[in-house]
């Protein structure tokens, strides 16, 4: 599904600010794979999405998605195959539109409700219903005046109205509360299931990183120090994450926006 081989990338190359976040980085996602990863500040998580999704080129090395080599792609064409969440819940919406035009816009009618049949706006509004956010009632309020959570909850829907390829999900529940981190992620997981998605997620939540999807990654200095999956990762509690994080690191995980459990401390 997803094959990333031997990527390179530096910013700044040559000047007193040069940073050097992969040599020689090599990931395969299989199918259907629901990924989590993890790690502190500066281990290249988010500059990996971002050269999935074409927002950075990589130095050397390509990226394919189902077969084609997108490494060179503009980000707009790959965002036809990959759905994509950030942590501000202020992405990924239009804040002056409302639910109903920025739910058109992910099905391709470019906002314009003149051009949308009764039909679709009913389908809208019974999508909107199975989110549980209580938002079917509110299709005409503008999307900026929506919570955090129901912002992100939107955006998702939004993000695999038209089944993607590969969805990456970039702490898309950090900036919300417990229990509406909870409710999104609850949200996500029926998402992902039910649309038999391939998905990478970012997250700052240890035991999240265990309890969701099928496979999870660490991340430290540009490299992938631990890959866990299958009988092995279900076995894993926080403390063996931590341990085998360390053994391979050569170092503590210590970033403080790390979780170690579900509302614990930072």
């Amino acid at each position: 599904m997803l094959s990333i081989r031997n990527i390179y990338k530096t910013f700044e190359e040559g000047t007193p600010s040069e940073k050097v976040v992969f040599r020689d980085l090599s990931l395969e996602v299989a199918d259907g794979d629901f990924i989590t990863i993890i790690g502190s500040n500066g281990a290249g998580k988010s500059t990996l999405f971002n050269l999935i999704a074409g927002s950075f080129l990589t130095d050397k090395g390509n990226i394919f998605l189902d077969g084609e080599n997108i490494t060179m792609m503009p980000e707009h064409m790959r965002a036809k195959d990959i759905g994509r969440l950030f942590q501000d819940p202020l992405k990924g919406t239009a804040p002056g539109m409302t639910i109903e035009e920025n739910l058109a816009l992910a099905a391709g009618k470019g906002g314009w409700l003149s051009s949308i049949k009764k039909s679709e706006k009913k389908e809208f509004r019974e999508r909107v219903a199975l989110l549980g956010m209580g938002l079917e009632d509110r299709m005409h309020h503008p999307v900026g005046l929506l919570s955090g959570g129901q912002r992100q909850a939107l955006t998702l829907m939004m993000a695999t109205y038209s089944t993607p390829k590969l969805l990456l999900l970039d702490e898309h529940t950090a900036a919300l509360d417990p229990a509406t981190s909870e409710k999104v992620m609850e949200i996500t997981n029926k998402t992902v299931k039910e649309n038999n998605l391939t998905c990478l997620m970012i997250t700052h939540n240890m035991e999240s990183a265990l309890s969701t999807g099928n496979r999870t990654l660490m991340m430290s200095d540009g490299n992938i120090v631990v890959d866990v999956s299958g009988e092995e990762r279900d076995k894993l509690q926080v403390d063996d994450l931590l341990n085998m994080f360390s053994e391979a690191s050569g170092k503590n995980l210590d970033n403080d926006r790390i979780l170690l459990k579900e509302g614990g401390k930072q």
